[in-house]
C-alpha cells in the first residue's frame, strides 16, 4: 500500500472537524507562534494501558531508539516511569506465575540503565479463581485484572463469556482486595452495530455490575463515546475512572477512510463520530481526576496491518506525549496536562507519584516513517509527519 495513501488523512486531521474548526485552527496557530520555544517540565508520566507484545516484537518496541531533533529517544521505557501492561498474549497471561515470568521477559528487553517499571495484569476468563486473585495481590507485581469480552479485540478469544455467572466470585474477591478491573467496554453481539457497542456495554454490563458490586474499582479503558463520559461522571469519584488514548482525542471515524482505507488508523474500539471526540476532549481537558493517560499503544508488524484482514491497533508510543500536549494546548489547558499524564493514574491506583521529571519543548520533529526490526517494520501513528512538542529527559 503506498505511503501517500496510508498517511494522507493523518496530515490533515484537523480539517475533519465541523465548521467551527476554522476558529479553532486560528487560535491554535496563534498560540503556537506565541509559544515557540516554550518548555514544560512534567512529573514523569505513566502509561496505564500499554501493549508490549512478546518475542522479537517485545524487544523491538521496548528498546528501539531514534534521533528526533538531534536527541536520542526511546519509546515507552524512556518516556514513562511505569505502565500497566496488557495480558492478551498467545497464550494469555491468566496466572500470577505467568505474569511474573512475563515481567522478567520485559525487564530483560529494556535498554541498559532503564528504570521503567512494568505493572502486570491478569487476563480474566470464565475459569479464573478467587484464589488466583489472592496470589496476584500477594505477588507485589500484579496490579489489576483485565476483562476482555470473548472476541472483542486482538487475542480476546479466551475472554469472558459469563461475567454475572462464572466470574462473579472472582469480582467479589477483587473488590475485597481493592484490585481494579480493567474493562474493554464493548459487547460482542453481532446484531449490535460496531459504533454502538460501547454504549450497549455500559447499559447491559457496567451499570448492572456496579449495582451488584458498588465497591469494585473499575477502569473503563480507551473510552470513545459521549455515553462513556456521562457514565464516568455519574459514578462515585475514586471508584470508576477511564483511560484515554491519543487517537480517540485527535481522530474521528473519517480518519479511517479519508483518501482511501487507512489501516494504521484502525483500532478497537473503532474511532467514532466527531461529536464523541469533542465530548472526550472536553472531559479530559477539564481537569477532572477521573481521566488519565492510557495510550493503548498496540504494535503490529506492517504486513499484518496492510493486508486483506488487517489487525486492530495503533502504535502511538513514540508520539503519544507530543499528541497529548497538542490536544491540551489547543484546548487552552496546558496547565492541566500534568495531572492527566502524571497524577490521576497513580492516585487512582493508590501508588506514589513519580519523583523524576521530563520536559516537553515546543520544537518541531519528524516522526520516523517506520521502525525496522529483525522480522519486519512497525509503522507509528503519524508516520513521516512533523509534530510540535518534543519530549526530552534533559
Amino acid at each position: 500500500m503506498p505511503t501517500s495513501c496510508c498517511f494522507a488523512c493523518q496530515r490533515s486531521w484537523i480539517s475533519y472537524h465541523p465548521s467551527s474548526i476554522n476558529l479553532r485552527r486560528h487560535r491554535f496557530v496563534v498560540a503556537s507562534s506565541a509559544a515557540a520555544g516554550m518548555e514544560l517540565s512534567l512529573t514523569r508520566p505513566d502509561d496505564w494501558h500499554l501493549h508490549l507484545r512478546e518475542g522479537e516484537l517485545l524487544h523491538a518496541v521496548a528498546s528501539h531508539s531514534g534521533d528526533f531533533g538531534g536527541r536520542r529517544w526511546w519509546c515507552s521505557a524512556r518516556q514513562f516511569g511505569r505502565a500497566i501492561v496488557m495480558p492478551n498474549l498467545k497464550p494469555p497471561i491468566t496466572t500470577t506465575e505467568a505474569a511474573v515470568a512475563y515481567r522478567q521477559s520485559i525487564l530483560k528487553a529494556l535498554p541498559e540503565g532503564s528504570v521503567f517499571d512494568p505493572l502486570m495484569t491478569l487476563y480474566l476468563t470464565d475459569n479464573t479463581s478467587p484464589e488466583e486473585i489472592k496470589l496476584a495481590r500477594q505477588s507485589g507485581v500484579v496490579f489489576a485484572v483485565k476483562l476482555y469480552p470473548a472476541g472483542a479485540t486482538t487475542n480476546s478469544q479466551d475472554g469472558v463469556t459469563d461475567i454475572f455467572g462464572k466470574c462473579l466470585p472472582v469480582l467479589e474477591e477483587m473488590a475485597k482486595h481493592n484490585m481494579p478491573l480493567l474493562v474493554h467496554g464493548e459487547v460482542t453481539d453481532p446484531s449490535v452495530d460496531i459504533f454502538d457497542r460501547e454504549k450497549v456495554f455500559i447499559e447491559t454490563i457496567l451499570e448492572p455490575l456496579l449495582k451488584k458490586l458498588p465497591h469494585l474499582k473499575i477502569v473503563m479503558e480507551h473510552i470513545t463515546t459521549m455515553e462513556a463520559v456521562k457514565f464516568i461522571e455519574s459514578c462515585s469519584e475514586g471508584s470508576v475512572a477511564a483511560t484515554v488514548t491519543p487517537q480517540h482525542l485527535i481522530l474521528n471515524r473519517n480518519s479511517l477512510f479519508q483518501g482511501g482505507l487507512q489501516p494504521h488508523n484502525y483500532c478497537l474500539p473503532v474511532l467514532k463520530r466527531e461529536i464523541h471526540r469533542e465530548a472526550i476532549v472536553s472531559a479530559v481537558t477539564s481537569g477532572s481526576n477521573r481521566y488519565f493517560l492510557g495510550t493503548d499503544s498496540a504494535p503490529h508488524e506492517r504486513r499484518r496491518k496492510e493486508c486483506t484482514c488487517g489487525c486492530a491497533g495503533i502504535y502511538n508510543a513514540p508520539v503519544a506525549l507530543s499528541l497529548y500536549a497538542k490536544v491540551f494546548e489547543q484546548a487552552g489547558s496546558l496547565d492541566k496536562l500534568e495531572a492527566f499524564t502524571s497524577f490521576n493514574g497513580p492516585d487512582f491506583y493508590g501508588l506514589p507519584r513519580n519523583t523524576s521529571k521530563i520536559k516537553l519543548r515546543k520544537s518541531s520533529w519528524k516522526v520516523p516513517v517506520s521502525y525496522p526490526y529483525e522480522h519486519g517494520e512497525i509503522v507509528p501513528m503519524f508516520a513521516g509527519e512533523t509534530l510540535e512538542w518534543l519530549p526530552s529527559n534533559n
